[in-house]
């Protein structure tokens, strides 16, 4: 009897299986249900979806909301990150911005929302927002700290060297060669942010319906070929955002950093 070899492919076969199951076959259904309604082959659920002002209203209002979270991450975090490189205890004081997320997610909203009635702050898009920005705050920090932390010291001392002053090492040397981090730290952001659920309904209380909530709650509802269509344009804003973030950082590494 022939012995069985291990091989490295061999141990990718259970993630394929895994892969196959939960990722690509409700994809699948997806796109089926997208264009079934009644047992029949049509675009009526597309027509209903494009057709609606409301559904068309919470797309624009989410990707609003996805814009402002962004950038206030990104004015937090781009701060933040450059003084953590600047100090020895860096590495282990990122941990604390990272602590939140070892924490579940429904559990920080939950308790975020707390804070927010015992400070007797109405709940409303100011809440969102903060409740946004402290969800996804560290997905900022983390991947611009690893892009400063990796720039090299001799850039900024070869410029001070020509005589640039603090402000014009950062501008011409830190800043460009951080590009590749702040993409990352937007994409890691905006995305999650425009499809999240629960977060909106939670800190207003209901009153503000993002479009992953209104995804949810068509398939709630049974209306199962409208969420399908609402999905497949989520997924095409996501993959939409991720080309366009690949090539900004592909054309700032192609036109050079300094």
């Amino acid at each position: 009897m022939s012995k069985m070899k291990l091989t490295r492919r061999a141990f990718s076969y259970p993630y394929i299986l895994f892969m196959m199951i939960f990722v690509v076959l409700p994809l699948v259904l997806i796109l089926v249900n997208a264009f079934m309604a009644n047992g029949e082959l049509t675009f009526k659920n597309f027509v209903n979806f494009f057709s609606d002002g409301s559904s068309i209203h919470t797309l624009l209002i989410s990707l609003a909301v996805g814009f402002i979270t962004t950038s206030i991450c990104l004015f937090l975090g781009y701060p933040i990150a450059y003084l953590l490189t600047k100090r020895k205890s860096g590495r282990y004081m990122v941990l604390l911005f990272t602590l939140p997320m070892w924490v579940n997610f429904l559990l920080r909203t939950l308790a975020t929302k707390e804070i927010f009635q015992a400070l007797n702050m109405p709940l409303g898009m100011a809440t969102v927002i903060i409740g946004m920005v402290y969800n996804y705050l560290p997905f900022m920090i983390m991947p611009l700290y690893t892009s400063l932390s990796n720039i090299d010291k001799s850039y900024a001392e070869a410029a001070q060297d020509l005589g640039a002053n603090s402000l014009g090492v950062f501008l011409n040397t830190t800043l460009p060669l951080s590009v590749p981090g702040i993409v990352s730290g937007i994409t890691m952001v905006f995305i999650p942010t425009i499809s999240t659920f629960a977060i909106s309904e939670l800190l207003s209380d209901r009153m503000i319906t993002l479009f992953g909530d209104s995804i949810n709650l068509k398939f709630t509802q049974d209306m199962y070929g409208v969420g399908s269509v609402m999905s497949l344009v989520m997924i095409i804003l996501v993959i939409l955002s991720n080309v366009l973030m690949s090539k900004a950082d592909k054309g700032t590494k192609s036109g050079g950093a300094v």
